[in-house]
């Protein structure tokens, strides 16, 4: 995402039709590792998140926490995110599930912002501890790749990564960075999100 724009790089969660094929840049930029059932075992339990992301043309940081259980005998997983900002306390849920077949995991996102949209997934797998998942999009219009990165650094800590392209995954900007501390204990609960009269920018 140019420094210039407006647009919160928090909206880009909804991007890729279920079963389309990732179509790899003419470089090969663009082609995500195969994906294993146990790929995202790490991120099981409760984690507290420090989020860092570009919003117009600045970068904001604040606080959230994930939880993540797995479904299905493991084949697919679930995490409830909350982050608060300036402007309130959100909510979201990840769903990812994996494909045996493709060797892929799609990863879905459900947003309290936006209650009644659904979108498809981002689709990829890891190679060792990093985790890739390539999907389309648009910004202003306009048509851009997007990126997200899982680094497993630790039993008990892990970081994502956005980044978007408008050249076709020839160069990508990265505009939101999570860092996850796993919890020893229970977590605190959050206070329900106080009414707003118009979206949150993150």
């Amino acid at each position: 995402m140019s420094q210039e724009s407006e647009t919160d790089p928090t909206l880009a969660v909804r991007l890729l039709p279920t079963g389309h094929r990732i179509p790899p840049a003419a470089d090969g930029t663009n082609l995500a590792p195969s994906g294993h059932v146990g790929d995202f075992d790490f991120l099981v339990g409760n984690w507290r998140v420090r989020h860092r992301c570009l919003i117009r043309s600045s970068w904001q940081e604040f606080d959230g926490e994930c939880s993540m259980r797995k479904l299905l005998g493991g084949q697919a997983n679930f995490d409830e995110n909350t982050w608060a900002t300036a402007t309130g306390v959100n909510r979201a849920v990840a769903l990812r599930i994996f494909d045996p077949e493709r060797g892929a995991w799609s990863i879905f996102w459900l947003d309290t912002r936006w209650p009644t949209t659904f979108g498809p997934p981002v689709i990829g797998g890891f190679d060792g501890n990093h985790g890739v998942f390539f999907g389309d999009d648009e910004l202003e219009g306009r048509p851009i790749r997007v990126r997200f990165d899982w680094f497993v650094d630790t039993s008990d800590s892990c970081r994502w990564e956005q980044a978007f392209s408008s050249d076709g995954g020839t160069t990508w900007e990265t505009n939101w960075h999570m860092h996850f501390a796993r919890e020893a204990f229970q977590r605190p609960v959050i206070p329900s999100p106080r009414p707003l009269s118009e979206p949150s920018p993150c």
